[in-house]
C-alpha cells in the first residue's frame, strides 16, 4: 500500500491538510506508540496534524533519541515526534482537543490516571481497545466526552519499529448517542494512509469487533493452532458452534451481529490452509501478558448476566486461567 492512499468518510475527502484546519487543527494526544498508536499516529503526523505521544519514560527517551520508525507496505521511514511522559504532563499540565487511547487492556488503569492533566472540558476521548469494559469506565470519568472508535490493522512491534503487515488500515468512529461527531474531529482524523468511517451505530460496531476478536481467540486458543491446522483436524463444525455461541451473547445484549460481519467471521475462521491466528493466541503461546480477561472474561460475565450459556467460551477460559496459574512464580 502506498501511504498516500486517501481516507474515506461520509463527510470528508481525505485530502484536507493542516492549513484547512487552522495552524495544525485540533491538538492530538496519543497514549501509546505500539502497533496501533504508532501506525495511526504516523499517518496523522505525516498529514501535518499536531500529534504528541504519551509514553513510558524508557520508551519516551528512546523515541526522543532515535525517532519513531514505521514500516508500512512499500515504505520505511523514521519521524521525529513530540513525546511527553506522565510525570512531565503532571508537572506541566496542558489540555488537548483529542485524546486517542491506543494501549492494550493491561495498560488501561495507568493510562486513565496519566491522561487526567491532558483532559479539559472540551476534550474528546476515543479509546481503541478491544471489548467494551473501557467504555463504561471512561464515560463515568468523562461523561459526554467519549466517542466510540475501532481500528482494523495488522501490525506488530519488531524491536523499536512499528510494522504494518498488510494493506488493511481503517478507523471507524461514532457518537454513542447517535449524534454527530464534531466536524473538527472527523476532519482532523481524515488523512491519507487509512480509511476513516463515521457511523451512527458505533456501539453495534464495537460489539461486532468484540465478537470477532473473542471468536478468533476461543478458536485458536482452545485448539492451540492456526485456522488451517484446525480445519485439517476436522474442526470446521466446532468453529461454527463457537461463532454461534458468542454471537448469541451479542443478540441478547441487543446488538445482533450483522449478516455481513457473520459471513466475514466464518470465512476468516474456517479458511482451508489459513495461517491466521489471533493476537490472544500469539501472546499466550509466547508467554506474554494477554487480554484474555478483558476480551473473553468480560464477555463470559456479560453472557452470565444475560442468561446465555457459553460452554466453549467457559472451557477456553478455564484452559487459559490454568495456564496462567502455572506460569506464576
Amino acid at each position: 500500500m502506498n501511504d498516500t492512499i486517501e481516507g474515506s468518510t461520509g463527510t470528508g475527502t481525505g485530502e484536507q491538510d493542516a492549513n484547512d484546519l487552522g495552524a495544525h487543527g485540533p491538538s492530538i494526544l496519543i497514549a501509546g506508540a505500539g502497533a496501533t498508536g504508532g501506525a495511526f499516529g504516523t499517518y496523522l503526523l505525516e498529514a501535518g496534524r499536531e500529534v504528541t505521544f504519551l509514553l513510558r519514560e524508557a520508551k519516551a527517551q528512546r523515541i526522543r533519541t532515535d525517532g519513531l520508525r514505521f514500516v508500512s507496505p512499500g515504505n520505511d521511514r523514521t519521524n521525529t515526534v513530540e513525546v511527553v511522559t506522565a510525570a512531565e504532563l503532571a508537572e506541566d499540565p496542558r489540555t488537548f482537543d483529542l485524546v486517542l487511547i491506543a494501549v492494550k487492556s493491561g495498560g488501561l488503569d495507568s493510562v486513565l490516571t496519566d491522561i487526567r492533566p491532558a483532559v479539559g472540558a472540551g476534550t474528546r476521548i476515543i479509546p481503541f481497545l478491544n471489548g467494551m469494559a473501557q467504555i463504561d469506565r471512561l464515560q463515568e470519568d468523562y461523561p459526554g466526552q467519549v466517542l466510540g472508535g475501532l481500528v482494523k490493522i495488522v501490525g506488530t512491534i519488531d524491536g523499536d519499529a512499528v510494522h504494518q503487515l498488510t494493506d488493511m488500515s481503517a478507523m471507524t468512529i461514532g457518537d454513542f448517542g447517535g449524534g454527530e461527531v464534531p466536524e473538527s474531529i472527523a476532519a482532523v482524523l481524515d488523512v491519507p494512509g487509512f480509511r476513516l468511517q463515521v457511523i451512527d451505530d458505533i456501539t453495534g460496531g464495537l460489539w461486532e469487533k468484540w465478537i470477532f476478536i473473542a471468536a478468533a481467540g476461543v478458536v485458536t486458543c482452545l485448539f492451540r493452532a492456526p485456522v488451517g491446522a484446525i480445519m485439517s483436524a476436522g474442526g470446521h463444525d466446532h468453529v461454527l458452534r463457537i461463532i454461534d455461541e458468542l454471537e448469541a451473547v451479542a443478540a441478547a445484549a441487543g446488538h445482533a451481529v450483522s449478516e455481513k460481519s457473520h459471513v466475514a467471521t466464518v470465512s476468516m475462521l474456517t479458511g482451508e490452509g489459513s495461517s491466521f491466528t489471533s493476537s490472544l493466541y500469539r501472546d499466550v503461546t509466547a508467554g506474554l501478558p494477554s487480554e484474555a480477561e478483558h476480551i473473553l472474561g468480560d464477555l463470559a460475565r456479560k453472557a452470565a448476566d444475560l442468561g446465555v450459556d457459553t460452554p466453549l467460551l467457559d472451557l477456553t477460559l478455564v484452559q487459559l486461567r490454568a495456564g496462567e496459574a502455572l506460569r506464576r512464580p
